[in-house]
């Protein structure tokens, strides 16, 4: 009764590990195939609503269609500051321009953003999943997922492996 319990338990481990890698990716290649784009909050200017290390999920749309309030994400006007994303305090459609703040910001963004540089809105905040999801995409991240996967399946094996009955 005990071995039969535990290879239930070693079974059922397993199958759990192997799960979780599979949910785990999806969240990474999923989002793509539904054209989001990912990406990993770097700075507190968005804070506490989307807090450092969050992952976020962008979806493109017309820029014309952003409303006052949206959170949006958009390459920087100044060289090599990245992708920003804050809060649309004004949508300028004849002019073509956005005006941001960060949440955490006291003041306004001191630069407009040009539609150009719009990349879209975001639609989902994970707090604390991006650094790790981040992770995943990394060479290492991805031989750790493929020893997780295998660690699954040998605790499956094991967990269906039975003496047999000798003749």
């Amino acid at each position: 009764m005990g071995m039969k319990m535990f290879r239930r338990f070693l079974s059922l481990t397993g199958t759990l590990l192997i799960v979780a890698v599979i949910v785990l990716c999806s969240m990474l290649v999923l989002p793509g195939v539904l054209d989001y784009h990912m990406y990993h909050v770097l700075s507190g200017s968005m804070e506490p609503g989307m807090p450092v290390g969050s992952l976020i999920y962008v979806q493109a749309g017309p820029p014309e269609e952003v409303k006052e309030e949206e959170i949006i994400a958009f390459y920087s006007s100044l060289e090599d500051s990245g992708i920003i994303t804050h809060r649309v305090t004004e949508n300028n459609v004849v002019s073509g321009i956005f005006r941001t703040k960060g949440d955490a910001n006291e003041q306004g963004d001191p630069l407009p953003v040009p539609y150009d540089n719009y990349i879209g809105s975001v639609r989902w905040i994970l707090p604390g999943m991006g650094a790790f999801l981040t992770g995943m995409t990394s060479v290492n991240g991805k031989i750790a997922a493929a020893c997780v996967v295998i660690f699954g399946v040998l605790l499956n094996l094991a967990g269906s492996y039975r003496k047999k009955d000798r003749i």
